[in-house]
């Protein structure tokens, strides 16, 4: 198959699903073709062409019976990055050089769509995924923000305990897996009991993401798309008291509520979005008992297919007006 129309190329994972065909469905009804690309099928089952020369330079893609050239690229969705699966026939001593190899070839291929609209840059994205950017960020914009610290000093984390009399949590700072499975070391949001403080001292062989504890009423996903904001929320009772992030409840345990945000809080979060240079972004927030509200994170490229299908918000539809817009909202980097 050749594409003979404006091209928008959706990269993601071969085990993605709704959110990749809502924002493919929302693209094709407005007259642009759209083409997946599942990284993780990179080198063993997408072929990737790059030819350069004093004249220029080229690049051509074949994944199944397409094939494409990023002449023909409008725009570019950046949904997912996975590591390549080279199966396991590929010896184990080979699997990592082969893996690195790949992965600079995708980088070569993401530099040859430089050209297109992408949402979002994958700088940008980088830069805005440190939490602790994120949290500067957020309180020189006027978000509110829970107190903080990041140690290996054990010290350090029994005296932040006491400040917070108790009342504390832990997160890393980037996840420890890509891949579906979570890993169960703190992948999540942690509450921190006194007794944990007793192995404090193997903070030396890692640092951690010391929070206090914030009183929840509500915890809220706002999706930012293009100056739209889409907000769900959770009654913080329906799961629970002892989780302390709602990733971990049961799907059939979760359900998602439409909210409005204040308008202060909406103008803080357009100038969040403004110092990243971002489309797109995933907010993560938690009002208290009483009514404030606190950011706790935004992912660039975070989750939201459960506020499209639970409250038909038309999500997918934004992020398709966002790539195929002449001039969307970014911004320069922070």
């Amino acid at each position: 198959m050749h594409f003979e129309r404006d091209v928008v190329l959706l990269i993601t994972h071969s085990g993605d699903y709704f959110t990749i065909d809502k924002v493919a469905e929302a693209v094709s009804k407005r007259g642009a073709q759209p083409f997946r690309l599942d990284t993780d099928k990179f080198p063993m089952t997408v072929q990737i062409e790059a030819n350069f020369s004093n004249s220029g330079s080229n690049h051509k893609l074949e994944y199944g019976d397409c094939s494409l050239n990023t002449e023909q690229v409008k725009a570019v969705w950046m949904r997912r990055i996975w590591q390549p699966d080279l199966g396991k026939e590929l010896a184990p001593q080979f699997q990592a050089a082969c893996s690195s190899e790949s992965l600079a070839v995708l980088d070569g291929f993401w530099d040859s769509l430089r050209g297109a609209i992408w949402v979002d840059d994958l700088q940008r994205i980088s830069v805005a995924e440190n939490k602790l950017r994120q949290l500067r960020i957020a309180s020189e914009v006027g978000l509110v923000i829970p107190r903080t610290i990041v140690t290996n000093n054990p010290q350090q984390t029994r005296e932040f305990f006491g400040e917070v009399k108790g009342k504390m949590v832990a997160k890393l700072l980037r996840p420890l897996s890509y891949g579906m499975q979570a890993s169960s070391f703190f992948m999540y949001t942690s509450a921190v009991k006194e007794e944990d403080l007793l192995d404090a001292e193997t903070l030396r062989y890692c640092p951690v993401v010391f929070q206090e504890q914030i009183p929840k009423q509500l915890e809220l996903r706002a999706v930012y798309v293009n100056g739209n904001l889409f907000v769900g929320a959770l009654d913080a009772s329906e799961y629970a008291a002892s989780t302390q992030d709602w990733r971990r409840g049961t799907k059939e345990a979760l359900t998602w509520q439409p909210y409005q945000l204040p308008d202060k809080l909406i103008r803080c979060l357009d100038t969040f979005m403004a110092r990243f240079g971002l489309i797109f972004g995933a907010f993560d927030f938690i009002k208290t008992p009483s009514g404030e509200y606190v950011f706790l994170e935004i992912n660039p490229t975070g989750e939201w297919g459960m506020l499209e299908r639970d409250l038909d918000y038309p999500i997918a539809d934004a992020i398709a007006d966002a790539l195929l817009s002449k001039s969307p909202k970014q911004n320069s980097l922070t």
